[in-house]
């Protein structure tokens, strides 16, 4: 069985690392192309190109596949290249650009997705994200036939893991992509052993769409109820990064605990400041903060945190983005 791989971020490369551990061919690996990032803003792969490298397979970093798009001769070459590399079926996991049709028709079974969500709950971007954040209870990851749509294409099974009252994206991130690694092994091998994948349409009810996390999202609006933005704070770790403006100051914050009662404060004072953390009034309840940041500083329980940051009662957080 040859794999073609699509896929870019950590989710992909898990997934990635355990087709190549299975025993199957890959015999090219699609990703975006190099990103500046960190301080220096350095061109650096991601982190399916590393794993690819590593084991000597080829990739290929195409800007689109759409010879409609801006860059029509970059998709033209990558297209002519999968034609040119013989695959049964290409695997894509968070690869980041639109796959059309003629792409997908290209592999003999297909293109089949790793989505990290149950669907059709949380279609596109962000569904670990928006999962976190709505308060689901449960999520998982489906298996998927790709089709033209986003995420629409039927189902050919799914697997469930609960969210826990302290997930962040980044841990439960972290156990979707091992349960989809697994999943997507499992796929593989059936396809292998029976030459098909029996799939399932996807019902009609019940879909929703996880729009991709905005930066301007991550100031924490505390009008909200407090339990709202205690979700909020663990879906957006560890990106964007959830903030409170105090003083013209961005202090980001990576804990929150809610809390029934701000004795009538208006939201956004500071209630109470103390060792445990600094509790904040919301629209509904309050929000004890419990890990916090100052800008250029590291993540800090509220005891050390505080020990370098002279809080009080009766300040309070301004609404909105600090002032550039």
């Amino acid at each position: 069985m040859r794999v073609v791989f699509a896929g870019t971020p950590e989710f992909a490369a898990a997934a990635l690392a355990a087709v190549h551990a299975a025993g199957f061919a890959v015999p090219l690996v699609l990703t975006q192309p190099d990103r500046p990032a960190g301080r220096g803003m350095k061109l650096t792969a991601s982190p399916v190109k590393r794993f690819a490298v590593e084991q000597g397979i080829d990739v290929a970093q195409p800007p689109s596949l759409r010879r409609n798009g801006k860059y029509p001769e970059d998709a033209a070459r990558a297209i002519d290249l999968l034609r040119a590399t013989p695959h049964d079926v290409m695997v894509v996991a968070a690869y980041g650009l639109i796959l059309p049709q003629e792409v997908l028709d290209i592999a003999p079974h297909g293109a089949i997705n790793i989505h990290g969500s149950l669907l059709p709950r949380w279609r596109g971007a962000a569904p670990i994200h928006r999962a976190i954040e709505a308060g689901d209870t449960e999520t998982g990851i489906t298996l998927m036939q790709m089709d033209a749509g986003l995420d629409t294409g039927p189902m050919i099974r799914d697997a469930r893991i609960p969210i826990l009252p302290n997930d962040t994206t980044g841990t439960l991130h972290d156990r979707l992509a091992q349960l989809g690694a697994e999943l997507v092994v499992e796929g593989l091998r059936d396809l292998e052993r029976d030459g098909r994948l029996p799939s399932t349409p996807q019902p009609a009810e019940g879909a929703t769409y996880a729009e991709k996390i905005a930066k301007h999202e991550a100031a924490l609006d505390w009008r909200r109820p407090a339990d709202v933005l205690a979700r909020q704070i663990r879906a957006f770790d560890p990106f964007p990064g959830a903030f409170g403006t105090l003083d013209g100051v961005a202090v980001k914050i990576w804990a929150g605990q809610a809390l029934a009662s701000a004795a009538g404060a208006q939201p956004g004072t500071i209630v109470d400041v103390g060792p445990d953390g600094v509790v904040v009034a919301c629209g509904e309840g309050a929000l004890r903060l419990t890990q916090l940041q100052k800008p250029g500083g590291k993540r800090l329980p509220a005891r050390e945190f505080l020990a370098g940051a002279q809080l009080a009662s009766g300040q309070r957080f301004q609404e909105g983005l600090p002032a550039a």
